[in-house]
């Protein structure tokens, strides 16, 4: 099979690439790496390889009998593709070139990442790729009523400055059922899953002493919305409107260099 070549790009072109074609356009803010997906000279995809918000926390919650450190693992952060690549097929063998770019340009011991349940994505392209699922668990976003807009909390600070203001209270860090009818927000359940990749005979070794579980499938995608204070119901995919930030504090920057330049 032959595989796509992977580069090293500048991030103001990564960025412009995922904003034209990732369903989130908020970027995430511990990146190390941001590279391009190549067949030839055409950018396909777009690939960045950082930490989520707690990188320690993340590595100690799945290896707690070792003393594993940031460094030992990447987490995809966002990953998209031209509309015509989307295919499983080419995300499988995309996966496979970036396995052996991280083998032969990095040190790290795991390559590990998110399937956003809450999108209706259960990680297929990650299956396909021999990734370990290490289980889900349970996420919370709010929408907009009337926009549909996919408010992630930690994109509502302004949202809880006002909650606790209406609340009377010095600080929230969940926005209330109260509020949320007063603003028109829903507040939405759903599931996050957890894929693993070991890179290193090492990290095969360490990972082979941890349960993974059976892929999970469409059938195992739960959503909830809240009704009243402490209750939820269950309800079909919600659809969320990813080009509305009126809520989100991060907005997307404007395009600097010109997606046609890899047109090639």
């Amino acid at each position: 099979m032959n595989q796509y070549i992977i580069k090293n790009i500048e991030k103001e072109i990564a960025i412009n690439f995922i904003q034209k074609y990732h369903y989130s356009k908020i970027m995430p803010k511990l990146t190390k790496y941001y590279l391009g997906i190549f067949e030839e000279n055409n950018l396909l995809g777009v690939v960045t390889l950082g930490w989520g918000t707690q990188p320690l926390q993340t590595i100690k919650k799945i290896f707690d009998k070792h003393d594993l450190k940031s460094t030992d693992y990447l987490e995809i952060g966002k990953m998209c593709f031209r509309p015509e690549y989307n295919q499983s097929n080419h995300g499988s063998k995309f996966m496979s070139s970036l396995i052996k770019w991280l083998k032969q340009n990095t040190q790290t011991m795991f390559l590990y990442t998110l399937a956003d349940g809450i999108m209706g994505k259960v990680g297929y392209v990650y299956q396909a790729s021999n990734f370990r699922y290490l289980g889900s668990f349970k996420t919370s976003v709010y929408m907009d009523k009337e926009t549909n807009e996919k408010i992630h909390p930690r994109s509502a600070n302004q949202l809880c400055i006002e909650n606790a203001e209406f609340e009377n209270k010095q600080k929230v860090f969940w926005l209330t059922h109260e509020f949320c009818e007063h603003k028109g927000l829903y507040k939405i359940n759903g599931l996050m899953f957890r894929y693993i990749y070991p890179l290193t005979k090492e990290a095969n070794k360490i990972l082979n002493q941890y349960k993974t579980y059976e892929h999970p499938k469409d059938k195992d995608l739960i959503f909830e919305k809240r009704i009243v204070k402490g209750m939820f119901e269950k309800i079909e995919q919600p659809i969320f409107n990813m080009d509305v930030f009126e809520h989100n504090y991060q907005k997307p920057k404007k395009q600097i260099i010109q997606l046609s330049l890899f047109d090639i």
